[in-house]
């Protein structure tokens, strides 16, 4: 629970003095059973400060931000709030607020106000409104000022407007949204009335790239303390000035964003193995490691204070990471000829709607194209056409005779309808049935030991997604297609896809919502608009017309 100096009817917690330090974990340990997710956490959350927290499916995120909201009870220690401060969480619900508008939802994102607005109401339209009521009135109506309620509509109106919520919705009730938007509303729900401490839960996802950019915007101007957990590191790297690692029962803070963290790791582990490299060279290598890092900050209220804070770090304080990366490295067993792929005047109509109105492209050697769409149905039903399991009603693919392709689907569930174990499920697609071989290869993407005996039908959404890697891999395509790889996998298999992907010598079609492995392997950009195709030779971030 979170814990509080004074007593306080309202928030019913004891209050400590404030300051700089917004939240406060002290010893705050959390077990399940006999398990130990995390032990002994002391982390003092600062204002200004934006902490991502990161690490393994499974370490503990959600559950740690579960904790500092006061939703989970630690198994010991304690989660402490400044007087006055108030958190504020993204729901996840999508559901919860059916009955409610959606302006009001929005307010609901400071209770305290939304009470007594209610309360509020309710005396005025009593028709026996009394002297005791209209005294009642009177406090609430001060209290109702002091939280600045006479502009609550409008301050909401403006977040929803600013993440695309047009103001003809604003009134209508949440069971009209549709999904996408109601993702939305809840955002814009978290956000309100400027909170002290902001908890956010994978903020990005099913949101759309305009209203991405807009929350990075929104948050690094943000003055008050935020605790985020994100798979998004493009997005990370953005918005962070402190890295909050979940790995093997410890959380420990570190400052800088996600590349920081990433890379100064790296240098360590690589550094600890160098263990006769003199201090003097370890130390100059970290300062000039540093100084690019300080260089290359955010344009933002953060660069100043994140400079300040890389330059005092040293290097005892940069332990290499304990995690284990996937290995992804597709390597074609033939090099690809001049002639790739044509695709001539596809057309494709699904339930009555026209998917694919008339799409023709020709792939050349060396192309790694990023697809966007406005209509995300339309990259999926372009890629099942282009890896033969979906027929189009017009047009034709032409493909180079030296071209063999590889296809990772973004539903891979009927992939794995089956009850062989994982060994048995690769082995089909080895050309070495090999069992040795085979669980090699498992061990490769971290199924070691008695993991790869695992039936296939019950393993989770991760594991599918690495058992489709393997499976690409062991294929030797030279043409690889990919919708949407990154989805269901932790920061360190992202890394390995995005490593692979990148060094890959052949040709890629892919779609993916992470951002960074987009701008580091598209070399070209085709986006399918409603009524043209736009294609140009760019990089993601240059088509986008951003740094």
């Amino acid at each position: 629970m979170l814990k509080y100096g004074i007593l306080d009817k309202q928030n019913k917690g004891i209050y400590f003095k404030g300051g700089d330090i917004m939240l406060t974990a002290t010893g705050v340990t959390v077990r399940f059973g006999k398990r130990v997710l995390f032990e002994d956490v002391n982390i003092k959350f600062g204002k200004g400060n934006c902490y991502g927290i990161i690490g393994a499916n499974g370490a503990g995120k959600s559950t740690f931000l579960k904790v500092l909201s006061g939703e989970i009870e630690p198994s010991k220690g304690e989660v402490s709030l400044d007087k006055g401060e108030r958190i504020s969480v993204l729901k996840q619900d999508h559901f919860a607020y059916e009955n409610f508008s959606v302006i009001d939802t929005v307010i609901m994102g400071n209770k305290e106000l939304y009470d007594i607005m209610k309360e509020k109401e309710a005396i005025y339209m009593k028709p026996d409104f009394s002297e005791e009521d209209g005294m009642k009135a009177a406090k609430l109506e001060e209290r109702f000022a002091e939280l600045d309620g006479w502009n609550a509509e409008s301050d909401a109106a403006i977040i929803l407007n600013d993440l695309g919520i047009e103001p003809e919705k604003h009134y209508k009730m949440m069971s009209e949204l549709e999904a996408r938007e109601k993702v939305k509303v809840l955002l814009a729900q978290s956000l309100f009335g400027n909170p002290d401490v902001l908890l956010l839960d994978e903020p990005t996802n099913d949101l759309d790239l305009k209203s991405i950019n807009w929350l990075q915007e929104f948050l690094i101007n943000f003055e008050n303390t935020v605790i985020v957990v994100s798979h998004d590191r493009y997005f990370l790297n953005k918005v962070c000035t402190h890295i909050a690692d979940v790995d093997f029962g410890k959380i420990k803070v570190y400052p800088g964003n996600y590349d920081f963290w990433y890379e100064s790791s790296q240098l360590a582990l690589k550094q600890m193995k160098e263990q006769n490299k003199k201090k003097e060279e370890k130390i100059k290598e970290l300062q000039e490691f540093i100084a690019r890092f300080s260089a290359n900050a955010s344009k933002s209220k953060q660069a100043t204070s994140r400079k300040k804070t890389l330059e005092k770090i040293e290097l005892d304080e940069i332990k290499p990471s304990n995690r284990k990366y996937p290995y992804v490295d597709f390597k074609p067993d033939r090099e690809p000829g001049k002639e790739i792929l044509q695709v001539k005047n596809i057309s494709k109509t699904i339930n009555g709607e026209k998917i694919l109105n008339n799409i023709s492209f020709t792939v050349k050697a060396g192309n790694k194209i990023a697809f966007l769409a406005d209509n995300e149905n339309a990259k999926t039903v372009l890629f099942q056409i282009i890896a033969g399991e979906l027929e189009p009603d017009e047009g034709e693919l032409i493909w180079g005779s030296t071209i063999t392709k590889s296809y990772f689907p973004k539903d891979n569930n009927y992939l794995f309808d089956t009850d062989e174990n994982l060994t048995e499920w690769l082995r089909k697609y080895s050309k070495d049935p090999d069992e040795t071989y085979v669980r090699g290869f498992l061990g490769r993407m971290l199924f070691s030991g008695d993991e790869s005996l695992k039936k296939a039908r019950v393993i989770s959404g991760g594991e599918k997604v690495r058992c489709v890697l393997a499976k690409m891999m062991l294929s030797g395509a030279n043409f690889l297609i990919f919708d949407e790889p990154t989805n269901h996998l932790d920061m360190e298999s992202i890394t390995s896809v995005n490593d692979g992907m990148r060094k890959f010598k052949g040709n890629i079609l892919f779609t993916s919502h992470d951002h960074q492995l987009t701008q580091t392997v598209a070399n070209r950009i085709i986006d399918i608009k409603a009524d043209r195709v736009i294609d140009k030779e760019v990089t993601y971030n240059e088509y986008l017309g951003i740094e």
